[in-house]
């Protein structure tokens, strides 16, 4: 390089070769048949909106900001690939599911119905419905990675470069991003394959009580099943339901959930080891290893301690929505013949997850599975037995109404207190309330000793 060039454009017109397209037959110079007699199968459809997005990052306007383009075009291409549709007899028969399902929800529970009838969507709708909040969740995560790779690309350079990679500080934060947002669509589209309804991900991905069925997903997890379809679609119609009337009625919960899930996010940091030696070998026209970092987790280390408390609250949370779901469920659904069956499969596919789940867990290192539902449905169960429907359903009016993690534990002392509650009664005092009392007690001090004695001479 002499001294005329300005390391800058030699950069750019660099990057312009390799994500142009220039100097080989495939996409940035990739030879598709040559990678394939390597033993190398690569989706050319898929590898070309990957370069595709590098592209746009390098066009976009420097002001540093992450491009979520390649999410949507990269989701939307795998859930369209073998999106069938919806055909008029799946309408009418999950119509007519979703309207006898919201009679036996209101036998149950005395959370209002949904103002709007339920919808029945196409994978690629439902792509675009959950996009905004899967955005949310992974925009911490994308950009503390993209930060991280040009903070460890500027350390990586020599002194007489840093001039040369300062100038391309936000281009090559742009590139990280951009590759991060085409990873989070691939996942995307490949959970649109699995999942079977707006409340199938354990997070409101849908608008606030939306409830919504993908026929297609619905009728791929029947087949193994050998339950007959129209019990099946009852349940899950009901579940959803349910799920929606919940959301709608505890307007505070919906931002109660993501923003304990921002919150994590937030805390994640990025393992700057490995992404320092990544960095070191970084080539822009070969982003698989960066790709392959980004999609197996190895780039964000262990959790935190106060991750692993924010990630302990919202795991109660979810228990306590998908336990009172599971149980106004199974009530609604009690003349199902097949609820057993039903119920156990659902409960074991929610403990599983799936491929796709697994991968949106590596790529912002978090697991949407509450690990306590049993205990927090068993809740639930015996608050219902033991004080009634109304009052089982009021606890969530308020978020400080909300049962704990302690009472999941131990649902003893909530049960009391909801008893003596209906009988007109004071509540019984507890742990809580003595330390309560204390620390009152403590911040008033002596000078309110003496209130009682009358008042001072003037």
């Amino acid at each position: 390089m002499t001294d005329d060039n300005n390391p800058e454009d030699d950069f750019q017109e660099m990057l312009r070769r390799m994500l142009g397209g220039e100097g080989g037959p495939g996409m940035g110079g990739i030879d598709f048949e040559q990678l394939k007699n390597m033993g190398i199968h690569v989706d050319p459809a898929q590898l070309q909106q990957m370069m595709g997005a590098l592209q746009g990052a390098f066009n976009a306007p420097g002001d540093g900001t992450i491009s979520w383009d390649a999410t949507r075009t990269g989701a939307l291409h795998i859930a369209n690939r073998d999106d069938r549709g919806v055909t008029a007899g799946q309408h009418t028969e999950l119509d007519q599911a979703f309207h006898l399902a919201d009679l036996w929800l209101s036998e149950v529970t005395t959370l209002p119905p949904l103002p709007q009838p339920a919808r029945v969507l196409t994978r690629g709708q439902w792509v675009e419905e959950t996009l905004p909040v899967w955005q949310e969740l992974a925009e911490p995560v994308a950009t503390s990675i993209a930060d991280a790779l040009t903070e460890a690309m500027r350390e990586q350079a020599p002194e007489d470069m840093q001039d040369f990679v300062q100038s391309a500080g936000k281009m090559l934060r742009q590139v990280g991003g951009s590759l991060f947002a085409a990873q989070l669509g691939q996942v995307i589209g490949k959970l649109s394959l699995e999942t079977v309804s707006g409340g199938d991900v354990g997070i409101p991905v849908m608008p606030a009580g939306t409830a919504a069925i993908l026929p297609q997903n619905f009728a791929d997890l029947g087949h193994g099943l050998e339950i007959p379809e129209d019990q099946l679609a009852l349940f899950f119609a009901a579940r959803e339901l349910a799920h929606a009337r919940l959301f709608r009625h505890a307007k505070w919960l919906r931002l109660h959930v993501m923003s304990q899930v921002t919150d994590y996010a937030r805390g994640i940091s990025v393992d700057t080891a490995a992404l320092e030696d990544l960095a070191s070998r970084f080539d822009p026209s070969e982003p698989a290893e960066l790709q392959n970092a980004l999609s197996s987790g190895a780039l964000l280390p262990q959790q935190s301690e106060a991750q692993e408390q924010a990630l302990a609250r919202l795991e109660n949370m979810l228990a306590l929505i998908e336990g009172w779901v599971d149980v106004v469920t199974a009530e609604a659904t009690a003349r199902v013949p097949s609820l057993d069956r039903i119920a156990e499969a659902t409960r074991r596919r929610r403990a599983t997850g799936g491929p796709a789940e697994d991968a949106l867990a590596a790529l912002v290192g978090l697991k949407l599975r509450p690990r306590r539902l049993r205990e927090a449905a068993a809740m639930w169960r015996a608050i219902s037995d033991a004080v009634g429907t109304e009052a089982r359903d009021a606890l969530w009016d308020y978020p400080d109404l909300a049962p704990t993690a302690e009472d999941i534990d131990d649902p003893a002392g909530l049960i009391a207190r909801l008893e003596a509650a209906a009988r007109g009664e004071e509540a019984p005092r507890d742990e809580m309330d003595e330390a309560l009392d204390q620390l009152l007690a403590e911040a008033d001090g002596p000078d309110d000793a003496g209130q009682d004695e009358g008042p001072r001479p003037v």
